[in-house]
């Protein structure tokens, strides 16, 4: 019941902080998440200037046989570990003790990762239509060709699930790898297990052959994604202010509410804040600077984890 209690409390002060900085930055993951809806509907866009035609030549084809309609829900379902597995840990902060980040400001990277990777993706794939390797968009298939639209409405839903998981001509590149790789690359840098990180990028290396054999995308859209989507994860990454390391215990607290005036409440507050346990007897003296609250010696402001800086 103790440890119950003591979870429950952990997760409500967790919430209290995740919401403040979701307050602070939820126009900027509003329109990220936007995007991915403007990303689907490029990519049902394309699906109407889809012409099926001869499959390419194609290394990849030649090495790995095709998994066939029956056998193609194995990609599928390793890039859903994939998404649920990460999703779940980026809210592991809420629940155990070893965090190094803030959930909200993770996503704002991810989300800048992925936008810039699908900028890029939806213009080489408009840039050239390629005929569909996949069953369902080659020669003969019903789907290889959409009618023209007989309303507006019929291309801002996108006939989801449907048109999404039977799109064709959105290959260069693929944005499968686009999500797996952003995915990897971020718990690469944040997470904290070794053995977690190495079976990511077996988990991205085997995914990249699944979708081959599958005949969901040729071998360059994975090739052109493996090197575009790290190329742009670095420089982006460089770019974006770095997120404090909770689990140092070095960086500064986000401000307390003066009328906190439980002095059991602000303790935990702060240990759960810096991922730290220590006593509040341990703590620096805070001095006051231009209004804002900072530490002893090195001036940081309280707000820098706010604004992920």
């Amino acid at each position: 019941m103790w440890r119950a209690k003591q979870l429950w409390r952990k997760v409500c002060m967790e919430t209290s902080v995740e919401l403040q900085l979701l307050m602070e930055k939820w126009r900027l993951l509003l329109a990220g998440i936007i995007f991915q809806y403007i990303h689907g509907l490029a990519a049902r866009g394309v699906h109407y200037l889809h012409r099926p035609g001869p499959t390419l030549q194609d290394l990849g084809f030649m090495i790995l046989p095709e998994l066939g309609k029956e056998r193609g829900y194995i990609s599928e379902s390793l890039f859903t570990f994939v998404f649920v597995s990460f999703a779940l840990w980026t809210f592991h902060p809420f629940v155990y003790h070893s965090k190094r980040f803030y959930t909200v400001l993770l996503w704002l990277r991810v989300l800048a990762f992925l936008v810039a990777s699908q900028v890029l993706r939806i213009i080489t794939f408009y840039s050239t239509q390629l005929p569909g390797p996949n069953y369902h968009c080659r020669e003969g298939s019903e789907l290889a060709r959409l009618p023209a639209p007989k309303s507006v409405t019929e291309v801002l839903l996108i006939n989801f699930p449907h048109g999404v998981i039977y799109g064709c001509g959105d290959l260069i590149f693929s944005s499968h790898m686009i999500f797996t790789l952003v995915f990897v690359l971020t718990y690469n840098k944040y997470g904290s297990k070794r053995f977690i990180k190495f079976l990511a990028w077996v988990i991205a290396i085997v995914q990249s052959l699944l979708i081959v054999a599958s005949r969901k995308h040729y071998t360059v859209d994975i090739v052109v994604a493996w090197y575009t989507v790290n190329l742009v994860v670095f420089f982006i990454d460089k770019k974006l202010p770095e997120m404090p390391d909770r689990s140092s215990g070095s960086q500064p607290l986000l401000p307390l509410n003066v009328k906190e005036k439980d002095g059991k409440f602000r303790e935990d507050h702060r240990k759960l804040l810096n991922g730290n346990t220590v006593d509040a007897a341990d703590w620096r003296q805070r001095v006051q600077v231009n209004g804002k609250h900072g530490e002893d010696g090195n001036h940081i402001h309280s707000n820098s984890v706010v604004s992920g800086t």
